[in-house]
């Protein structure tokens, strides 16, 4: 299964929210369209895509929320979506862990409703390190495990780094190993992404990723396996005020069965 399919419930927002939590400008650790995160806030997202081949169009509707508890800051999502032909639920909940001022942790759990293209359930777990003496630069090591509702498993390893340059450039990669099973299927991804701007006005976000995927399902007890693909986004996050705003981004996806283009539009709000 590739991640990239299915609502990234928690790792890649509380890694953000750690980060903000710890005096840096927030950064996405896998999603780079949905940063950055407040502290205490909530966010209302819908997007749509069309898919070639006849694979049918796909539409999601959700809301995201976090809050900060003293060295923790909690996360939970709900989304309601529409892909293959079959529609699903999804809810995550996340929670990272500030331990002092050069480590943070980040776990998150996350459950479909049995939608083919959702996970049984899954479990993320991340741990990062500030280097350097301004701890502007921040490195992640990560593992999960995924259960489809057709039996299968995936089991990853990744390994990332971001840094933060003085104004107002973030630039981020990531590489992760999968084991996907019954099989064996072996695969790797990275992606590559950069931030421009400062939280409270503008900024905008790129992100390239490629590699291969192990399995990815698609309804009817069908699954394409063991194949290549590359997806490309770009978000423009704008404040139209001082605790609230917006985030609009394209997308484009592409394997060699289909390719997707779609477009996300969200309102965020932080709480006092």
């Amino acid at each position: 299964m590739n991640a990239q399919h299915i609502i990234c419930p928690a790792p890649a927002l509380v890694l953000a929210l750690g980060l903000l939590a710890n005096g840096l400008p927030a950064a996405h650790a896998q999603e780079a369209t949905d940063l950055p995160a407040p502290v205490r806030g909530i966010e209302a997202y819908t997007s749509r895509h069309t898919l070639t081949n006849g694979y049918g169009n796909w539409h999601e509707t959700g809301v995201r929320g976090q809050w900060g508890v003293n060295n923790q800051l909690l996360g939970m999502e709900l989304a309601t979506m529409r892909r293959f032909g079959e529609s699903g639920q999804f809810i995550g909940l996340s929670d990272t862990v500030t331990w002092n001022e050069d480590w943070f942790t980040a776990l998150s759990v996350g459950a479909g409703d049995g939608a083919a293209y959702l996970p049984r359930y899954r479990v993320d777990a991340f741990i990062n390190r500030k280097l350097l003496p301004t701890r502007q630069w921040v490195a992640t090591l990560g593992a999960g495990y995924y259960r489809a509702p057709d039996g299968h498993v995936d089991r990853n390893i990744s390994l990332g780094s971001t840094y933060y340059f003085e104004s107002p450039w973030v630039v981020q990669a990531e590489i992760r190993f999968n084991n996907s099973s019954p099989g064996g299927v072996r695969t790797h991804q990275q992606f590559v992404a950069a931030t421009w701007g400062r939280a409270h006005q503008t900024q905008i976000i790129a992100r390239h990723g490629w590699g291969a995927e192990g399995y990815q399902a698609i309804g009817n007890g069908v699954s394409l396996v063991n194949f290549d693909s590359r997806q490309s986004q770009l978000t423009l996050r704008q404040w139209l005020g001082p605790q609230w705003g917006f985030t609009a981004g394209v997308e484009r996806y592409s394997n060699p069965y289909y390719s997707r283009n779609g477009a996300k539009l969200s309102l965020f709000w932080e709480l006092p």
